[in-house]
């Protein structure tokens, strides 16, 4: 960059710092300054056709110029956390010690059935018709029918698909006759990107408070493997519902999905206003971490665990010579895609079905979209479908219809 103190002048222009940012110059401005100057130095009388030795000795003395500047505008947005990304991004997340979340694996509600009063302890495996095993995040008491409830984790991390009635036993446990699980597992994700990792974050610096919702939020967000969290809280002295849970008086909700039960309670504990209650199903004992006892007191904490809701679409393209005999795959693939991406896929969220059309549409050319449906039953017929605060939704190919009319 030049001054008026600089020695000498140069055609070049110089980038600025405006109310925007950093603002490069225009690639062939700087080709054309470039240009002149190299004229200027041989007495005005060279050719400047980008053909000729010096023509090529301008295109590169740009390019060069023109990648400083990329370079330096990646910097400049990488201290931004709006537009940080890899490892300008970790930075950022360094301040707040957070660290990128690797892959989460698949989590799915598994139904146990055996003799009454059996505990499938935490950590027992089942394996799916794929070869792929999944761990219990928490201890399955059967109770008086015999039956229990709990999620399992896949132990590979990533996307692996669990769709439903593939589980079965594996690891065995004396009272443990069999499993199931009616409804697909909410599918891993591969390491977290760039979009999550900012919005957990921002979440995060709530996690710095005590008592508030945000700080519970951010800290159950946190755990390691939990891959959706809703926090909510009842403060007055009767039931309420909200979201399509009831919540009892002076009462704290919590519902997750992922992530083990006793460090989900402990980050609860860590963040919980004292005295308040708890809504939930699934309990938990957990002691108090703080080094100022010596005999730490043991607290039972209660959360919810989110259920696992199948989703079905229903998409109608006009027919053509153009449309491949992979029609219905392809639409599948992309909107499993899409809904592993979307951030309304989640506890308590809204899928609108309009948020689909683009990932559809950008298929090819051959796609004429005349509809797309969704909801919580085959042959959906509506076009939004939202999730109660106790709901976190699922999808497999399966449940895509693809019509081509």
């Amino acid at each position: 960059m030049s001054d008026s103190s600089s020695i000498g002048t140069t055609s070049v222009p110089a980038p600025l710092f405006s109310d925007t940012g950093f603002v490069a110059p225009a690639q062939s401005d700087i080709l054309a300054g470039v240009l002149a100057d190299l004229n200027a130095a041989f007495g005005n009388v060279l050719n400047t056709d980008l053909s000729t030795p010096q023509g090529q000795l301008a295109t590169s003395f740009t390019a060069a110029l023109g990648d400083a500047y990329d370079q330096m505008l990646a910097v400049f947005n990488g201290v931004d956390p709006a537009r940080a990304s890899g490892r300008m991004q970790d930075a950022i997340g360094n301040i707040y010690f957070l660290s990128r979340k690797g892959a989460t694996a698949t989590v799915v509600t598994v139904i146990c059935t055996g003799a009454a009063g059996t505990v499938v302890p935490q950590g027992t495996l089942v394996k799916d018709s794929s070869g792929n095993t999944y761990a219990a995040d928490g201890a399955v008491v059967l109770d008086g029918t015999g039956t229990g409830v709990g999620t399992f984790s896949c132990t590979r991390t990533g996307p692996v698909p669990c769709p439903a009635q593939t589980v079965g036993v594996y690891q065995s446990v004396p009272g443990l006759t069999s499993v199931a699980n009616p409804a697909a597992g909410v599918t891993g994700m591969a390491q977290e990107g760039r979009v999550a990792f900012e919005k957990r974050r921002a979440a995060s610096v709530a996690a710095n408070a005590l008592g508030s919702l945000n700080a519970l939020a951010g800290a159950v967000q946190g755990v390691e493997g939990v891959t959706a969290a809703y926090v909510a809280d009842n403060s007055t002295a009767e039931p309420v519902t909200i979201g399509g849970v009831s919540l009892a008086a002076h009462s704290l909700y919590v519902c997750v999905n992922g992530g083990t039960d006793q460090d989900v309670a402990l980050a609860i504990l860590g963040k919980k206003p004292p005295g308040c209650g708890y809504t939930g199903t699934t309990s938990v004992s957990v002691s108090d971490p703080s080094s100022a006892y010596s005999t730490p007191p043991s607290y039972t904490v209660t959360f919810s665990r989110a259920v696992d809701t199948p989703l079905y679409f229903a998409v109608t393209l006009r027919n053509s010579a153009a449309v491949p005999s992979t029609a219905a795959t392809d639409v599948q693939g992309a909107i499993l895609t899409a809904f592993a991406a979307d951030p309304n896929a989640t506890i308590g969220g809204t899928v609108f079905a309009s948020s689909y059309y683009a990932a559809v549409a950008a298929l090819g050319a051959w796609v004429q979209i005349i509809e797309i449906t969704t909801g919580t039953t085959a042959n959906p017929t509506g076009f939004t479908t939202p999730m109660t605060i106790g709901q976190i939704p699922t999808l497999e190919a399966g449940s895509i219809a693809v019509t081509v009319s």
